[in-house]
């Protein structure tokens, strides 16, 4: 039998305009950007070309509508060589899209609007996840994440969620079944209230079992594993655009998992792929390259404990 290399990321895609300021404009003011692209982005189909990019397989699934960005963003992701053939094309639905606002220190603001394709477990395909080794969902598409958790966990396949806020029933319910939860900083405070981020994962009050971790940019991730909260400190680069780097971050550390890292190791090999890309910005076009990353492995100890 082939050996399990197939990495499945679940969740959104999203066609992102992207606007760049000196400064990032008050209320009230009109303002010219400095810059404009057009680019893709969504955790999961983001996290899924930084891992084609990197030379796994992996395949993204997710909803499109039947319109320009929809075929646009499938088309891009396919270029990046994503297997996109379950994504599911909703009739009269409309692709997600988003303004994203950019300063030159590369902080962001986000706007996105959310509705316009239907959250419907039928849209995941029926893949029994033969020859999958590692499945990755957002918290995007809850019921999309929670279906490909529950079905990766039958089968004994890890699974890891990016969790990044959304309605609270449905945070417990992937939190509850996900192997290794990832929260944003957002998405922490969401679940566990406020405090230090120690605090926070320690109030999250999950099995030792489990690998729970906070992203928190450029302060690099905190992880709680086995009952200990261990730090894994970001690279020290120049960055130039931050977009992205937490999607790319997820689907690196789900590939190093593929790859047999242990999960302080994976974070570590996860941190500096973020890294490159922080350096990179240029959305899917800027995405690290294998050889990239090992050179930053290699040239920095990045004070990680790799236990």
């Amino acid at each position: 039998s082939s050996m399990k290399r197939r990495i499945i990321c679940v969740g959104a895609v999203v066609y992102d305009e992207v606007y760049y300021f000196d400064t990032l404009p008050a209320a009230g003011i009109k303002i010219g950007a400095s810059r404009y692209e057009e680019r893709f982005g969504g955790p999961a189909a983001t996290a899924a070309v930084a891992i084609a990019n990197l030379r796994g397989t992996v395949s993204y699934w997710g909803r499109v509508g039947t319109d320009p960005k929809g075929d646009a963003a499938l088309s891009a992701l396919r270029g990046h060589g994503v297997d996109c053939e379950a994504v599911a094309v909703v009739t009269g639905g409309r692709t997600r899209s988003a303004v994203v606002m950019v300063d030159n220190n590369g902080e962001r603001c986000l706007v996105t609007y959310r509705k316009g394709l239907p959250d419907d477990a039928s849209l995941v395909p029926a893949d029994p996840l033969a020859e999958v080794a590692v499945v990755l969902a957002d918290s995007r598409w809850p019921v999309g994440a929670e279906t490909i958790i529950a079905r990766a966990s039958s089968n004994g396949i890890p699974s890891v969620i990016d969790m990044d806020g959304g309605e609270r029933t449905e945070t417990e319910r992937l939190v509850a079944k996900a192997d290794h939860v990832i929260f944003s900083a957002e998405g922490l405070s969401d679940f566990a209230g406020e405090g230090s981020p120690a605090d926070q994962l320690r109030a999250c009050g999950l099995p030792s079992t489990k690998v729970v971790a906070v992203t928190q940019g450029a302060a690099g991730s905190l992880w709680w594993w086995h009952d200990q909260l261990v730090p894994v400190p970001a690279f020290q680069v120049k960055a130039t655009d931050t977009t992205g780097c937490g999607d790319v971050f997820h689907g690196a550390y789900a590939l190093a998992l593929c790859d047999g890292l242990a999960p302080l190791a994976a974070a570590r090999f996860a941190s500096a792929v973020a890294a490159v890309k922080a350096v990179r910005g240029r959305g899917w076009d800027g995405m690290p390259d294998r050889r990239s990353v090992e050179e930053l492995l290699a040239t920095s100890d990045g004070g990680a404990d790799t236990r």
